[in-house]
């Protein structure tokens, strides 16, 4: 049951989704000051249930379909019919949402160009994984790009000057905000969780810090680290391998916690690590957070600008070598020099650009759950308890599995044996 909890709260979610669109027209829009409210939220949920699906679908393949409240127990759907309803929702609300520029939208609300960024995505997920020529007979090529280069013209959105200003513990008094002008699509969080069921903080984050360690500015947490590869996959010369990890030996941080680490390899992410103030206190309880492992309040970057123009150029844009140049360039700084635009270059490039952000592995997947799994598969040395360790992530059981995650055991016992698990496991 690794994913049961996620499982419930995707479709919590989208459970309320289904309450809203089922009854909005319950209110009486015709005497409403703005009617064009009613599209407005319309579109917004249909986002918002894009999105949850989008997200189990590319996890279990097969899933449950529910567009109207129900407690039916229904079989698995297959992928195209939840692809269908993705594509639906969010080409609804890229028409439906209004055309102003994001800063003319309350910070928080989901706009047209997230709208139409994430229906990009989409686009290159299902035709990648699933090699089909469209998006299931919604969204083609053209269209998908066309999405993009509107968010390009139109939307207000571009580039922060300095990738470090993007994350806060990468800039500290220089952060950008999490309102900036490179924020497409963003899920908001708080310090405010409680035990009491307020769950609205960043609860996966306090993961990914240090193990039983602060130093400022970076707090403590679980210990999840880094894999060596993507470190030092980086140029030296750029500036996104700094913005990105923390690196033990590299920054002379005094760790002495090894013989309490497991899977430890010297390097953990920078982007989303808990924080503590120079007195070694977690930032999340100065602000008010009940304790460190609930109160992590950074919120998760869905869409970046840069993924917009990323995606455009895969997408054969005639500015695909400018906006290839454009995210380069803010990487290398005085040591840029231009690659030809090639699928391969592209794909180098997202892999840096959005390193430890939860993009690279659907970025592989939709290569091919073959060449995905050769690239995935190695074998590491890493460090368990004080003492060298080797692990192996096997190519075979990613093919056996299509990448495909663990169905919740719990949710086929309640089915009565409606749900069926993934081949694999």
């Amino acid at each position: 049951n690794l994913f049961g909890t996620l499982w419930d709260a995707y479709y919590r979610g989208v459970y309320r989704c289904n309450v809203l669109i089922n009854k909005i027209d319950q209110v009486n829009w015709e005497e409403s000051e703005n009617a064009q409210l009613r599209e407005e939220y319309l579109s917004e949920a249909r986002v918002i249930r894009a999105y949850l699906y989008f997200q189990m679908v590319k996890m279990w393949g097969h899933i449950p379909l529910l567009t109207e409240p129900s407690a039916e127990n229904l079989p698995q759907a297959s992928p195209e019919e939840v692809y269908t309803v993705i594509a639906q929702d969010l080409s609804f609300a890229s028409e439906n949402l209004p055309a102003d520029p994001y800063t003319s939208v309350e910070a928080g609300r989901i706009t047209k160009w997230a709208a139409k960024s994430l229906l990009a995505r989409v686009y290159l997920y299902y035709t990648g994984y699933y090699g089909k020529p469209d998006l299931v007979g919604v969204v083609s090529k053209a269209q998908a790009l066309a999405h993009l280069e509107d968010v390009v013209a139109s939307s207000g959105h571009a580039l922060v000057s300095e990738y470090a200003n993007l994350w806060p513990a990468a800039s500290l008094e220089n952060f950008a905000g999490e309102n900036n002008e490179e924020i497409v699509f963003s899920v908001k969080l708080t310090y405010t969780s409680d035990y009491n069921g307020n769950t609205d903080g960043n609860l996966w984050m306090v993961m990914l810090g240090m193990r039983e360690y602060t130093y400022y500015p970076y707090g403590n947490g679980w210990g999840v680290t880094v894999n060596p590869d993507i470190y030092n996959a980086f140029n030296t010369v750029e500036t996104r391998r700094d913005a990105s990890i923390i690196a033990i030996e590299e920054q002379n941080i005094p760790f002495d916690k090894l013989a309490n680490q497991r899977e430890y390899s010297g390097y953990y992410t920078k982007k989303y690590t808990p924080m503590s103030d120079e007195a070694g206190n977690s930032l999340a309880v100065q602000l008010g957070g009940v304790d460190f492992q609930i109160g992590q309040f950074q919120d998760f970057y869905v869409v970046r600008y840069s993924d917009v123009l990323l995606m455009a150029a895969e997408l054969g844009s005639p500015n695909a070598q400018s906006y290839l140049d454009q995210v380069r360039q803010r990487a290398y700084k005085d040591n840029f020099t231009a690659v030809t635009v090639t699928p391969a270059s592209i794909q180098n490039e997202r892999r840096l650009e959005f390193a430890l952000e939860g993009i690279r592995y659907w970025d592989l997947m939709r290569m091919g759950v073959d060449e995905a799994a050769a690239t995935i598969a190695e074998t590491t040395t890493l460090i368990n308890g004080g003492a060298e360790v080797q692990k192996t992530i096997s190519a075979s059981n990613i093919q056996k599995t299509q990448g495909l995650q663990q169905i919740p055991n719990n949710q086929i016992t309640l089915s009565n044996g409606v749900l069926i698990q993934n081949e694999g496991w």
